[in-house]
Parts: C-alpha cells; structure tokens; sequence
C-alpha cells in the first residue's frame, strides 16, 4: 500500500476513536504499530473462525471484486469483517462474534503486519465497508463449500 494511501485509510480507522489526532500521533510512535479502536461508530466487526471465513472472503472477492476491510490474527484462526455500525446489534448467526458498540478492537497500521494481526483486505480510506446482505450469502456459500469438503474428507459418509 502506498504512503498516502495507508495515510488515509489510518485517519479513516483514526476518525473512530473519541481523539483522532491523539491516536494517529500514538500510532506512529507505538513501536508495534498497532492502537485499540473502539467499534460500533464508524463500524462493527464480524468475526468468522478462519475455516469459514477464509472461503467467505474467497466469494466476497469474486462477488465485489474488493471487499471492505477485513482483519485476520492468531495465525488466521480468525477473520474480522468491517460492516456498516449496529450490524453487531442486529446479528443472528452460530459461531459468529460480533463487536459493536462499548468493545475495542486492536489495530494494526494500515499495510503493516503486526505479530498476529495484520490486514487481509486494508481499508481504501474512503468509508467501504462490507454489505452485510453480501456478507451473509457469501458466508452460506462459503458454508457449503466446508461441508462439501468434510463430506469428502470423510469419504462421502
């Protein structure tokens, strides 16, 4: 990601915490590069576990050809889906956390890996975010695409 896209898209995340100037000057000097930002103003997360969430993103690309952002940590076992505030809220779904308002998420710089956080998709700057709707048929095919593949796994049983 080039300078002043990573630039913006980080006083994009920035503009979510209740000081953005404060949290851009912190950030910089954070030898990780990484902030706690809180959820449920600018966006929510939804967080897949990775055996779901990696396939989900697999269709989102080939449905909107480049996602909102998306968040992967502990070696990818999860993935965090930015979607529209007070999705959280609103969210039915088995093994789906959310974070919306009152949770904090960690944040690595836009562009940078930051032990095991780092961006899958990186914020473009401009506010995208994933459809929820999008999101949700994505995740049911995603769903069938692992079970077909356990069914296989399993030798068709």
């Amino acid at each position: 990601m080039s300078g002043s896209g990573a630039r913006n898209a980080a006083q994009w995340l920035a503009g979510a915490a209740p000081d953005p100037q404060t949290c851009l000057s912190d950030w910089k000097r954070s030898p990780h590069r990484i902030t706690l930002l809180p959820a449920g103003r600018r966006w929510d997360v939804l967080i897949l576990p990775g055996r779901l969430g990696h396939p989900t993103l697999d269709v989102l690309n080939r449905l909107v050809g480049r996602p909102g952002p998306v968040l992967a940590d502990f070696g990818e076992a999860r993935m965090g889906f930015f979607v529209p505030p007070g999705t959280a809220g609103r969210w039915v779904g088995t093994g789906i956390r959310t974070a919306g308002r009152g949770t904090w998420i960690v944040v690595p710089y836009p562009g940078r890996s930051v032990g095991r956080v780092r961006w899958l998709v990186v914020p473009d700057g401009s506010g995208t975010l994933n459809d929820p709707a999008l999101l949700e048929l994505a995740m049911h095919e995603a769903a069938a695409v692992v079970a077909r593949a356990e069914r296989d796994a399993d030798g068709g049983r």
